[in-house]
């Protein structure tokens, strides 16, 4: 029994810290907690010095909102004043290496004209172009979270210095970075979820270990013939195959059987 007690008191405990409670303040169920959660994810950030730039889908032009069409990065994080409004620059996901850099890393990293900095060494960053950097990215120095999403969906949330003079992150990436992680996957995870007004795959498909194995080589560029030379099948068993996979992803070619493949994670990283 006392043991037992001692649990209880220990997971209340845990239920009541202040990560527990910002995470419930960041925590979006419903439209209309977009705003308040919006809200807590710009104090959270402001109590550390930082500023919020945030951006649900490196892929679409629509501006994150809330429930009353109100922009979040302009009314929320503040981002109105001239040259600041990033989020009317629907070119910013191709041309700004922060967005692009989100594309090759899941995990925090901070970032400065020098270059871009995680907790392990990764090479397509080390690697990135990153020539005039603060007009491109339109930050000096910035910590940036990476969301990835179903679906192959990308989110990229930047924390900028609200001292200017900062360039070099490293403390502050330390001290605060899995927060900011925590914190800004969880308002993205919910915003998301609410947010989404169609339906983007069939739900529960179950593709089979040939039809993988066919989709795998198409992704890379065999063509059913060669892909049946490889397998030791017939051509006519590999298009079955592959044509069996679309079905069941409700695509309309062989292309976007693929694409809805990678999407759900049944083709792995690339070689």
């Amino acid at each position: 029994m006392i043991e037992t007690h001692a649990k209880f008191s220990e997971n209340l405990e845990a239920r009541n810290s202040p990560f527990n409670t910002l995470a419930q303040r960041v925590t979006i169920r419903r439209v209309e907690d977009i705003r308040d959660a919006a809200i807590a994810l710009h104090e959270m950030a402001q109590a550390r010095g930082f500023r919020v730039a945030a951006c649900d889908d490196i892929s679409s032009k629509e501006p994150m909102v809330d429930a009353d069409g109100a922009i979040i990065n302009g009314e929320i994080f503040g981002w109105m004043a001239d040259g600041e409004r990033w989020w009317e620059d629907t070119r910013l996901a191709l041309n700004s290496p922060l967005p692009r850099a989100c594309r090759y890393e899941s995990e925090p990293f901070w970032c400065n004209e020098t270059g871009m900095y995680g907790r392990w060494r990764n090479e397509y960053l080390e690697e990135m172009d990153l020539t005039d950097f603060r007009k491109r990215s339109l930050v000096h120095a910035a910590i940036v979270v990476p969301v990835h999403l179903p679906f192959g969906q990308i989110s990229a949330v930047s924390f900028t210095p609200m001292d200017r003079s900062l360039t070099d992150l490293s403390e502050l990436f330390e001290k605060h970075a899995d927060l900011m992680a925590s914190m800004t996957r969880r308002f993205i995870a919910g915003y998301v979820m609410v947010m989404r007004t169609k339906r983007r795959m069939p739900a529960d498909c179950m593709l089979s270990k040939r039809e993988v194995e066919c989709l795998r080589w198409a992704a890379i560029g065999k063509t059913d013939k060669e892909i049946s030379m490889i397998l030791d099948r017939s051509h006519a068993t590999i298009r079955y195959h592959i044509h069996r996979a679309g079905e069941k992803l409700d695509a309309v070619n062989r292309s976007q059987t693929i694409f809805k493949a990678g999407q759900l994670g049944y083709l792995g990283a690339s070689d």
